[in-house]
């Protein structure tokens, strides 16, 4: 990812926050960053992680820093969870529920990004991007196309960096935070002035309670903005209308996205399917109205290269790619992927979402034949079974891997292997990225073992 051509002072004033106290609930990644964050612009921070304590020793030893069971928040600023922690449903973390009772505000880190950035005097503006599906994809391009073009950018949150990690910007420059719905229930004033809700599909429905409570927190990505920011909802659903009717009666600049064909391959070398086209018409609505020129985002687009493990091409020999999109943990996900080719080998497996694949209906007859892995193998087989689509249960990734390779090179016709799992990875696997780094060792060791010359001439 570029970096600001001009970038700002690369700290935070070390007594910004001087005289506050935080808690910070929760110390892995996401609450290891805001920690560091907090002390070094001079805050007083008590925090704790109580699943695994060794973490708490990761830390920097630091005048300032407390670390301990949080069982008082008497006096403090504020609370901040780590994501995968509840204050709410299923059941709200101890320390959350004290928080709530002692009317200490519990806080995201993008609130705090918000919250520092406007405390040291910047008018930096924000960009909020949401969804079941596509965030990170357009996260990214949107702040590789405002870089590109010369404008100072970071994006963080959910994607990559830590929020609160993220150094300063100027006046001039943009944040662009992906927001989970987990995230987006702690913000208090954080103002985007331009924001996206990609889709919304089921999921994380045992901590919102259902798809209104889902809606409901996916929803908070517009809050606190004002007339004329720029608010872009997915294609037309039961879901969109009324939030649209809602948003526009704010003032906003409200703007329901379409699915279209895809851009050639010219226009967008690495963002193939319609599913990218939704995201690349985000940015481009996102672009224009942060000042850009058309002929500016369409360079940014072009050059675009591409995220890890979200159609990912791999490797090819004999003509035969290899496509990691590992990242679709979920059926919607696929969708978009089979949809992409229209004849492929397809590995899938895991740990089901809801609902299953049974929503792949439409698109199961891209594939010509599917490796199944995993936990959940079966139940994927008995959907295959039903809409009549050749499958084998290969169980791992390794042996799927391998089967769908001697099969391609069968096939009267190239045909490309794409990992688009559907599923979950925890029971293989401890991530879906250790899943598609696997699936892509294993690829480019194929290709590179029957056709070495066509491999790392690519």
């Amino acid at each position: 990812m570029a970096h600001p051509t001009s970038p700002p002072p690369s700290s935070w004033p070390k007594t910004l926050l001087s005289g506050q106290r935080y808690a910070v609930c929760g110390l892995g990644r996401n609450g290891a960053a805001v920690v560091e964050a907090l002390l070094a612009m001079g805050a007083e921070v008590h925090a704790w992680d109580d699943h695994s304590p060794t973490l708490s020793k990761a830390l920097t030893v630091h005048p300032s820093l407390t670390l301990a069971p949080l069982d008082d928040l008497t006096g403090f600023t504020a609370l901040i969870l780590s994501p995968g922690i509840a204050h709410h449903l299923p059941q709200p973390h101890p320390t959350a529920r004290l928080a709530q009772e002692q009317h200490i505000p519990i806080l995201s880190d993008a609130e705090l990004l918000w919250q520092v950035t406007r405390k040291a005097g910047s008018k930096a503006r924000f960009v909020s991007i949401t969804g079941t599906n596509g965030k990170s994809t357009t996260t990214a391009l949107l702040t590789h196309i405002l870089t590109e073009a010369g404008i100072p950018a970071y994006c963080g949150g959910n994607f990559g960096t830590a929020s609160l990690a993220l150094p300063p910007l100027g006046d001039d420059g943009v944040y662009v935070i992906e927001m989970s719905s987990y995230m987006l229930e702690r913000l208090e004033h954080y103002h985007a002035c331009a924001a996206v809700l990609l889709n919304l599909t089921p999921d994380h429905l045992h901590r919102h309670g259902s798809m209104e409570g889902y809606l409901t927190a996916k929803a908070h990505v517009f809050d606190n903005m004002t007339k004329g920011d720029l608010a872009l909802l997915g294609e037309a659903a039961s879901w969109s209308k009324p939030l649209q009717t809602r948003l526009t009666s704010q003032g906003l600049d409200v703007h329901t996205l379409t699915i279209t064909d895809a851009l050639s391959p010219e226009d967008a070398p690495f963002l193939p399917g319609p599913h990218n086209a939704q995201n690349i018409e985000a940015c481009r609505l996102i672009a224009r109205h942060l000042g850009l020129s058309d002929t500016s985002i369409a360079r940014g687009i072009r050059s675009f290269p591409g995220l890890d493990h979200r159609l990912q091409h791999i490797a090819e020999a004999k003509g035969i790619a290899f496509i990691n999109d590992s990242k679709a943990t979920n059926a919607e996900a696929s969708f978009h992927a089979l949809r992409a080719f229209p004849h492929l080998l397809w590995i899938a497996g895991g740990i089901t979402k809801e609902g299953g694949i049974t929503n792949l209906a439409p698109v199961l007859g891209h594939v010509s034949r599917a490796f199944l892995i995993g936990q959940d193998a079966p139940l994927l087989a008995e959907t295959l079974k039903a809409h009549n689509i050749a499958f084998e249960i290969s169980t791992t990734l390794e042996q799927a891997t391998r089967a769908a390779w001697a099969y391609a090179q069968a096939s009267t016709t190239p045909l490309p292997i794409i990992l688009s799992p559907a599923c979950a990875s925890f029971d293989q696997f401890r991530n879906f990225e250790e899943r598609g780094t696997a699936f892509a060792t294993l690829a480019r060791t194929l290709c590179h073992a029957d056709c070495p010359a066509e491999e790392e001439a690519r």
